[in-house]
């Protein structure tokens, strides 16, 4: 009997549940509550303040983040909020200050999740030009604008939808690129491995969106998303192989960073591995980063696994990364994420021209 996650839907915000008449907030430290009340008066925010509680009426929760703009870490970090209803606080939904200034700042974000929408980016063959795949990139259109990944992001956090907002995003770049797709090409689609608790359930869906649309599971390759804390090493190993059991490649993104470490790149061993932007900015064989690179994309390929360069936006990063030994590149020299998956760029497609 197979099992279905039933995470994936989004559920409607605490902030769109409950008529909220204030928000009350607290801090253990007098130092930081003291701070709170000169930012508000400075913001000509009215505050009430009962029992080391300072309450903001529902009118003023728009410029919180203005307020929050003006604290030290430290003072965000101890601050907590509370939502008031007329019956008085609703305890369980205590949260940061600054978790309840991006939620109520972010009411667009139910509606944006119906309305996602996926743009692709090239990912080249590094010799010749040829685009093997595109990374689906999300994005979300409400009326004229385009709300881009990192909103989106920020706002499903602040939300507690992280989980409902990878599945989503997973199903729906299956649904609308992989379609778009020249054949042999790959579609590169990122995932939160810390969202998933059971591979076995969590994936069920994403697996299906596969077959509605007939997927070849060798082509699609699944990637850990950067910046992404990753879960425990055997859970993650687990996440891997049930992409694997279904014929699918997986990335491990952003090799160099403080958290993807040569340890998950040697215990994982996984198909393809991005190296961090950062390691590609300004690359050239004459810096001394151009050593790190070389032995990065060395290694990997001792164990057997194909390495990409991200971040490429100058023809001389291109040439660094080539000569490094990389084997597939991305950035926006070679192509800007697009509805259209029409290729690399016309700069680009003169490079190779000439450096083929």
């Amino acid at each position: 009997m197979t099992h279905f996650c039933n995470c994936h839907a989004i559920s409607p915000s605490p902030a769109a549940l409950s008529p909220f008449v204030s928000l009350g907030i607290h801090s253990p430290s007098s130092s930081a509550r003291h701070h709170l009340t000169l930012l508000l008066h400075a913001h000509d925010i009215p505050v009430h303040t009962e029992e080391q509680v300072a309450h903001i009426g529902v009118q003023d929760f728009s410029r919180l983040l203005g307020v929050l703009d003006g604290l030290s870490e430290a003072d965000r970090l101890s601050l907590r909020a509370v939502p008031y209803t007329a019956e008085g606080p609703n305890v369980w939904e205590v949260q940061p200050l600054s978790v309840w200034a991006d939620r109520l700042n972010s009411e667009w974000f139910e509606s944006a999740t119906e309305n996602l929408v996926f743009y692709g980016q090239p990912i080249v063959e590094v010799h010749d030009g040829r685009v093997i795949g595109y990374e689906a990139l999300v994005r979300a259109r409400l009326g004229d604008e385009l709300i881009g990944a990192g909103p989106l992001l920020k706002a499903a956090a602040a939300h507690d939808q992280m989980r409902a907002f990878d599945a989503l995003a997973r199903t729906t770049a299956i649904r609308q690129l992989y379609g778009k797709l020249a054949p042999a090409q790959s579609l590169f689609i990122n995932f939160a491995p810390g969202v998933i608790y059971n591979p076995d359930i969590c994936l069920q869906t994403t697996f299906q969106a596969c077959r509605e649309v007939g997927a070849d599971f060798s082509r699609l390759v699944f990637e850990i998303t950067e910046g992404e804390d990753f879960p425990d090493l055997e859970l993650l190993k687990s996440i891997l192989e049930r992409y694997r059991q279904e014929g699918a490649r997986v990335a491990l993104d952003d090799l160099g960073s403080g958290h993807t470490s040569l340890v998950y790149l040697a215990e994982l061993k996984p198909d393809i591995v991005k190296l961090d932007r950062a390691l590609i900015q300004g690359l050239s064989p004459s810096k001394p980063a151009f050593r790190l690179v070389r032995s990065l994309v060395d290694y990997a390929h001792d164990l057997g696994i194909q390495v990409v360069a991200e971040g490429i936006e100058e023809p001389e990063e291109l040439v660094a990364a080539r000569e490094a030994g990389v084997d597939l590149v991305q950035g926006y020299y070679l192509g800007r994420p697009a509805e259209t998956l029409s290729g690399v760029s016309s700069e680009a497609a003169g490079w190779w021209e000439v450096h083929q």
